[in-house]
Formats: structure tokens, sequence, C-alpha cells
């Protein structure tokens, strides 16, 4: 995706189309220092026990969501570069992971490896689970996976069939609100960017990783989980530690929320 530099030489993402001259979401790529929240967790840090669901949030907190996994089968729907995966694994569970990446399944593998953790490895699309038998998985988790996916029913369906009857699907997206403002370190607030409204997808590159961010309305999650046969138990907005420093940490996470967090239980069979 093409994007337009700014008078200050920083990219823009065309979405942002004439609202400002200030650059966008785009970072530059060289740029090890900062990397956009919606880009999480790439650049992130590994080797925790938590699971993180979100750039400088209190994993501590929301541990009551993941629950125990000990002897549990454990999907990580958009593994990434492992983190969840290993974190889940050290903690007893038979973690399943999936990433359409092949750069990022073979970081993940190799992260597996180092940690020495066992993990069932695949590079599929997320919405493609056919590999999985249904009504066999205690847990299905998604950090910020299913920002990269458009059409969240297709995702939604195929993990109600592989989910046992109650059990859960955990979910975190960039918080809307994050993804339509920019900050500036010479400016006291940070400042639009797009509407809420906007349907473009946000492009960003983490180190030497790029993706895209479509950007799903609560309201909308909430809605296609329900016909997806779900019902949602816990919606949360957490707000970030203050004192964390993280290569995702900006100054807009002292405004809005960089995190929605979603847990869902499967109704019927």
């Amino acid at each position: 995706m093409a994007t337009s530099a700014s008078a200050s030489g920083r990219p823009r993402h065309p979405s942002a189309g004439n609202l400002s001259s200030r650059p966008a979401l785009v970072r530059d790529a060289a740029s090890q220092l900062q990397l956009p929240p919606a880009s999480f967790p790439h650049g992130a840090e590994g080797g925790r026990d938590r699971v993180r669901l979100g750039p400088d949030l209190d994993d501590e907190a929301l541990e009551r969501l993941v629950g125990p996994v000990d002897g549990k089968r454990v999907l990580d729907l958009g593994c990434g570069a492992g983190a969840a995966t290993i974190a889940l694994a050290r903690r007893g569970a038979r973690v399943t992971a999936v990433e359409a990446s092949t750069a990022r399944l073979a970081q993940a593998r190799a992260a597996a490896d180092v940690a020495e953790v066992r993990v069932e490895f695949h590079h599929s699309d997320l919405a493609d689970l056919a590999f999985v038998r249904a009504d066999t998985v205690d847990l299905v988790i998604a950090v910020y996976s299913l920002a990269g996916v458009q059409d969240l029913g297709r995702v939604f369906r195929q993990v109600h069939r592989v989910l046992t009857p109650g059990s859960a699907l955990l979910l975190s997206l960039p918080h809307p609100f994050a993804t339509m403002l920019e900050d500036d370190p010479d400016q006291p607030s940070p400042y639009l960017t797009r509407t809420a409204w906007s349907a473009s997808p946000l492009a960003w590159r983490a180190g030497g990783d790029e993706g895209v961010t479509h950007v799903h309305q609560i309201g909308d999650v909430f809605t296609t989980l329900s016909r997806s046969n779900f019902q949602v138990d816990a919606l949360l907005e957490p707000e970030p530690v203050t004192d964390a420093q993280s290569i995702h940490s900006s100054t807009l996470l002292e405004w809005v929320p960089p995190t929605f967090v979603v847990r869902a239980r499967k109704l019927g069979i």
C-alpha cells in the first residue's frame, strides 16, 4: 500500500486524505525506538508467563479473563512471533498456534524451541480451521490478530465450531478511538487524523515486518459475536499502566484506551 510524504518527510497513510498536513499512523520502518500501538504485539518483549492482551496494560489484573489453562487445549489464533503461545505452553496448556504469515510463524517456531515448550504450529488463514476437530478446544485466544481480518463473521463461525460448549473466545483489538488519533511530542495533545466512521484500513510497519489493521467498532464486534451464537460475558476498555514504557508507548495512551478486550462463550452445540 503506497504512502505519501508529508512536509516533514515522514510518511502519511492514504486514509488521512486532506484532514491534516501532519503524518498519520505509519512510522519510519527504520525506527526501533517506537512502534504504533496498532502494531502490537509485533516488537514487544516476550518471555513472560502471562498473556499480554495489549500494550502497557496491567497483565496481572487481566489474568482472570484467561483463567487456569493447565491441561487444557488452547488455540492461539494468529500467534504472531509466539509470545502468548509460549506463555500458555509454560503454564501447562496444550497449545495449537495458527498464523497466516510465514515469517511470523518461523519466528514463533524459533521462540518455542528456545523456550523448550511443545506447540503444534499451523500455517493457515485464521478462518480456515479445518484441521481442528469440532468441539475439542477449551479456549481460543486472539491477541490483536483479528485486526488483520476484514470479515470477522467467518472467523467466529469457525471458532464456534471448534470450541467445546460453554468455552470462551478471548480477543483483544486496537481500540477505534486510538486509531482516530496521532500523537506529536511537540504538541500538548493528540490530534484527529480520521473520522470515527472511516472504513479505510491502517498500514503499519514494525521493524522488518508490516501489516494492515482493519478498524473494528466495538458494536460491530458485539453484534457479529451474537449472530455467530456467542454470548459476551466481559467487555473491557482497560486503562494503561501509567509508568509502563514499552516500545508501543505513546502520549495517546494518556488520552484514550489503546485496547478493547472481549470474552465471549459458545452457546449451543
